[in-house]
């Protein structure tokens, strides 16, 4: 990242994604949290519905491949992750949701290794899982209600889960449409299984919901810009900076989220809270160890060329994860972001 655009462009979707946390906290004061990311992803599937139809991109799907990679990025990627994102922010704060979160870099491999018959976890891995289990353990703990703050913590856990799930998932899949078509359809159909929740969940609906201008100006917020202008700037940046160097994107929107939340909110920033991030990204640097060592080596003038685009051609690209095969021929996990890309803010 060495130019003084990707520079710029990586602050912008760090605040953009940072600062989502924080309109999340101001929306779900009047609409209840289900509800409330149904109708973020309303707007932003009816801006890409329009972009599929300007740039008139083929939307159809063809392939069974298709209909799998559309069903897994709507249910899990959109639909579980965000349902879980949510209703785990209305028992924290921002800054604690967003940290949360970061973990979900940390967590893919063990489940690739679980789901996917040629991926190893080596030994790195395993301590960077540790190390972030153990960040995730001090930030529940540091609450001490058992009824509020851990059950927060623990669905925010469970909305990382479900993104690394289908990320993992998305690995077994080739779907032809272009990226911006299955992001799109994505949306819609993760918008509708999150009304589908919505209805479900007790206390939700449409009766229970109060649309004031502060709640409008954050939902617009969140489609618009959190939604629709992190996805562009995300996949401009891709292309420029390649999948491993952006990963660190994921842990700059905390910071942003945490001091967003203290400036707007008044958020506290506990000791606790900032040791469980720092064992976060100790955990997120063992488990990308070769990979960052590869990506930023070069700019420092030791360690092999930083490898681009081009040279993940190879590899097959999914949620938020790169797999690229190593020199056994075996897959490695990258943190990066692929065919469906849907950011956890």
């Amino acid at each position: 990242m060495n130019s003084h655009r990707d520079i710029l462009l990586f602050a912008a979707l760090a605040i953009a994604w940072g600062t989502a946390f924080s309109a999340i906290e101001i929306g779900m004061a009047t609409l209840p949290p289900i509800l409330f990311a149904a109708l973020r992803f309303d707007i932003a599937a009816s801006l890409f519905v329009a972009a599929v139809a300007v740039l008139g991109l083929e939307w159809r799907p063809q392939t069974r491949a298709d209909w799998t990679t559309i069903a897994i990025g709507g249910g899990l990627l959109v639909g579980g992750h965000f349902a879980f994102l949510f209703l785990g922010q209305s028992y924290v704060s921002s800054a604690v949701a967003a940290i949360v979160l970061s973990l979900t870099p940390i967590v893919t491999p063990p489940l690739a290794l679980a789901l996917l018959p040629l991926e190893r976890l080596r030994a790195p891995a395993v301590a960077g899982l540790g190390f972030g289990l153990a960040g995730i353990v001090v930030i529940a703990a540091s609450g001490g209600s058992l009824d509020g703050h851990a059950i927060g913590v623990a669905l925010l856990l469970g909305s990382s889960l479900s993104f690394a799930i289908g990320s993992v998932l998305l690995e077994r899949t080739q779907g032809t449409l272009p990226v911006v078509s299955l992001q799109t359809w994505a949306m819609v159909v993760g918008a509708a299984v999150l009304h589908g929740l919505s209805v479900a969940h007790p206390g939700e609906g449409f009766a229970a919901a109060t649309l004031t201008p502060t709640t409008a100006g954050a939902l617009a917020y969140l489609g618009v810009v959190s939604t629709a202008g992190g996805f562009l700037a995300y996949f401009v940046l891709l292309e420029r900076v390649g999948a491993t160097e952006l990963s660190l994107v994921s842990y700059a929107s905390p910071a942003v989220a945490a001091l967003t939340g203290w400036v707007v909110l008044g958020e506290s920033i506990t000791l606790a809270t900032v040791a469980g991030f720092a064992l976060i990204v100790v955990g997120f640097t063992c488990c990308k160890l070769e990979a960052l060592w590869r990506t930023l080596g070069p700019a420092v003038g030791y360690g092999p060329r930083r490898p681009g685009i081009a040279d993940d051609a190879d590899g097959i690209v999914v949620g938020r994860n790169v797999y690229l095969p190593d020199s056994s021929g075996d897959a490695e996990s990258l943190a990066g972001t692929g065919r469906i890309a849907s950011s956890a803010d």
